[in-house]
């Protein structure tokens, strides 16, 4: 997936340069550009049940491996894939399509709600659609809440950017999932789970989350959740 000239590339070759720009230092909406109309907000307890949803959903694809209902596979695709299926009538059909069972996060968000969100992303040049890559998601659809990784909540987003290539983490409470943007490979899906402390001590600095660090942009917490 492209955006500038590499999208989500997370890799050792990638050159130490300086941080070049925020990623939210993009031009607003292009002249003429339709906006999109205001979305929904959860509440509370909505807020708590959809964080756990998306948690358990990417935590499937760690622990099962990538399901073919997920086709963009990088970080931005995980953060997507991950909120569709967390606003999707879980009904028995889904669990089975899903290879979901045990005991499930509860469908606490009304279904006009949900259908409402599952798909639906502002976009950087103005409207909505179903897909938007990272710099979309921390730009137009997620909140800041800083450069302290302890802000975080589960399911919040730690957002990474190195000039010519940008990375999203999801925050599982203790630690990191991610998708590295690698091509798959028969040995290796490209899903990665680290603790907090492992990330911390990562051998290449630029991808630490640390206040210092000018390559770690923050914590974003999606725009329809209640902080």
């Amino acid at each position: 997936m492209l955006s500038r000239r590499r999208f989500c590339r997370m890799s050792a070759a990638l050159a130490a340069a300086a941080f070049v720009r925020p990623a939210w230092a993009l031009p607003p909406s292009l002249p003429g550009a339709r906006e999109a109309a205001p979305s929904p907000r959860l509440d509370a307890a909505q807020s708590r049940a959809i964080r756990a949803w998306i948690l358990r959903i990417a935590h499937e694809q760690i622990r099962r491996g990538p399901t073919p209902r997920w086709t963009h596979r990088d970080c931005a695709g995980l953060v997507r894939f991950a909120v569709a299926e967390a606003f999707a009538e879980h009904d028995a059909r889904w669990r089975r399509a899903m290879d979901i069972g045990g005991r499930l996060p509860p469908d606490a968000v009304p279904e006009e709600t949900r259908k409402m969100l599952r798909h639906r992303w502002r976009l950087p040049g103005g409207g909505e659609g179903a897909y938007v890559n990272a710099i979309g998601i921390v730009q137009e659809n997620s909140v800041p809440l800083g450069k302290d990784a302890r802000l975080a909540r589960p399911a919040d987003l730690l957002f990474f950017d190195q000039g010519d290539a940008q990375h999203l983490m999801l925050w599982t409470g203790r630690g990191v999932i991610y998708h590295n943007g690698a091509p798959p490979r028969p040995d290796d899906h490209g899903l990665r789970a680290l603790s907090f402390a492992a990330l911390l001590q990562w051998r290449d600095t630029r991808w630490r989350p640390e206040a210092a660090n000018p390559n770690f942009a923050g914590v974003f917490s999606l725009a329809f959740l209640t902080q």
